[in-house]
């Protein structure tokens, strides 16, 4: 992807309406959301953990502003760093992970948007990855192996 396609989003942590959403310790700002396109700030704290799921309806990118992303896709794994551009393909299987040391900043969009706003909002401040995993399924996100509900 050329960077003249990134979305028009700043470094800043600025959110539409002031929103902010709680993600088991992650931080997720959203920036633009269309029917085209989700674009969200994403503040990862170290040893962030995004286990293997999958995405039904879009494809999605993510670029570290700052540190670097391990990632996993379709079994593969890789390393997306500072102002590369990583694909998630929808259908493939894809895990991220954050192994800096230090907390990373990225930016991320989804293309459709799809129901990951909705998912978002269903997950901020959830108390548990196990409840995160059972709601996930209801937007299109499935994860794999499933985490037990019970967590």
């Amino acid at each position: 992807m050329s960077r003249d396609l990134i979305p028009e989003v700043s470094r800043t942590p600025e959110g539409l309406d002031g929103v902010v959403w709680n993600v088991l310790g992650q931080v997720y700002i959203p920036k633009e959301i269309t029917d085209e396109r989700f674009t969200w700030y994403a503040v990862f704290p170290e040893e962030t953990f995004v286990p293997p799921h999958t995405h039904a309806e879009q494809d999605e990118y993510l670029m570290p502003l700052d540190g670097e992303i391990d990632v996993l896709i379709g079994g593969k794994r890789g390393v997306v760093r500072r102002g590369e551009v990583g694909h998630l393909p929808r259908g493939i299987p894809h895990a991220f992970f954050n192994n800096s040391g230090k907390p990373v900043h990225a930016l991320f969009w989804a293309t459709p948007a799809g129901r990951l706003v909705e998912l978002y909002r269903k997950l901020h401040n959830i108390g548990s990855p196990g409840k995160a995993v059972a709601i996930a399924p209801s937007c299109g996100v499935v994860f794999d192996p499933p985490v037990s509900s019970a967590a």
